[in-house]
């Protein structure tokens, strides 16, 4: 069996220079003995190695000798004494290891801040650009299943449903709760000073229909089944089960994409359902405990001041939060590397847009409705 030597080095003054003498096997296995020592070594330019006492020798060690050497300056290496693999080996490995430049400071001053604008700019609209890109494609693949209906996954479709939907049921219903349950104590606050905490009851009503059941759950949504999304179809990715998919003959869109995006379709209506009966059930536990309105009382005032409109005001916009979800985990989902560091950009990312789109895309919505006066 055989036994790797000790490695070792000595740095010598020659007639020609320094040299520098290595002995042992420079392996994977045995170069950890020497990186620190090897590290700290101050040679000038002229450096001759002398691999006459050299055992074995792989690319880890020729990578440790070739940064001595580049540090140096001393390349093309000048070898001394006879090695069957050295001078290969150093050869081999050198291109792939030249050092990586510092990125450069930072510059100052208001050239630098405007290009630092414009490149900015430019990353977003490319962004936009994507996501309009991957969004046409997504309603192409959704009329091509449209028109073939038994491509469709429905056991996927049904998993998602459960996983991104039904699951997600406890936490909007919670925050949604507690959300109506505020905006309830800062309506009760505020108009009592004028005498009009009735109309906390509108207050409620027209907050949690139209703007916080629908926005909560899209939030929620963000941050919880966009990242689950991103990380799963980003795995699959650096797993190269999706290059393994294409080359079966499976489309990623209609394999992947399709069925989050028709789960997230159906569910985020139901979900912001949901979310909107609890928003009113929290207004109305704080309206029955600190008001004296009962739940009656409550009920009758919203149905009769509170028009029906602000309902599908609020459940208009879901499908469109659903949609900007699914979309945007998917397509960072797809557009992850191959490394771990890829996947968290990528997670990030996706979250980051996601509430970014929800907000926007809700304040467009806002603007809309007040041009044609809902």
């Amino acid at each position: 069996m055989y036994h790797p030597t000790v490695p070792g080095f000595a740095l010598e003054e020659g007639g020609e220079g320094q040299i520098l003498r290595l002995s042992g096997d420079w392996t994977v296995a045995t170069i950890h003995l020497v990186d620190a020592g090897l590290g700290a070594v101050r040679a000038g330019q002229g450096l001759v190695l002398d691999v006459s006492g050299l055992g074995r020798i792989d690319t880890s060690g020729a990578f440790l000798i070739d940064r001595t050497l580049r540090a140096a300056g001393a390349w093309p290496a000048r070898l001394q004494g006879d090695h069957p693999v050295a001078e290969g080996l150093l050869a081999q490995v050198h291109p792939h290891a030249e050092p990586v430049s510092p990125p450069d400071k930072p510059s100052a001053g208001l050239l630098a801040m405007l290009a630092r604008v414009g490149q900015g700019t430019m990353d977003f609209l490319r962004e936009v650009t994507g996501i309009l890109t991957f969004l046409g494609e997504t309603v192409a693949t959704l009329a091509r299943l449209a028109l073939r209906p038994w491509k469709l996954r429905w056991t996927s479709i049904f998993a998602v449903m459960e996983e991104a939907g039904f699951n997600a049921l406890p936490i909007v219903v919670f925050l949604s709760f507690f959300v109506g349950m505020v905006v309830a104590f800062i309506g009760a606050t505020s108009l009592r000073d004028f005498g009009l905490e009735i109309y906390t009851i509108e207050l409620i009503g027209f907050s949690m229909l139209r703007e916080f059941g629908v926005v909560l759950t899209g939030i929620v949504l963000a941050g919880r089944t966009n990242s689950s999304f991103t990380a799963q179809i980003g795995s699959m990715k650096m797993r190269q089960e999706i290059d393994a998919m294409q080359t079966l003959g499976l489309k990623p869109m209609e394999v992947i994409v399709a069925p989050r995006v028709l789960a997230m379709l159906v569910m985020t209506p139901i979900l912001t359902f949901a979310a909107t009966l609890a928003g009113i059930g929290g207004g109305m536990a704080v309206a029955w405990s600190a008001l004296d309105i009962n739940p009656g009382v409550f009920l009758e005032r919203m149905r009769s001041s509170v028009p029906l409109d602000q309902f599908w005001v609020g459940m208009s916009k879901s499908p469109v939060f659903g949609l900007v979800v699914a979309l945007i985990a998917c397509r960072q989902g797809l557009l992850t590397g191959g490394s771990v560091q890829s996947l968290g950009r990528a997670t990030t990312t996706s979250v980051v847009q996601a509430i970014f789109a929800i907000i926007v895309i809700d304040a467009l919505f806002a603007i809309f409705y007040m041009e044609l006066s809902i």
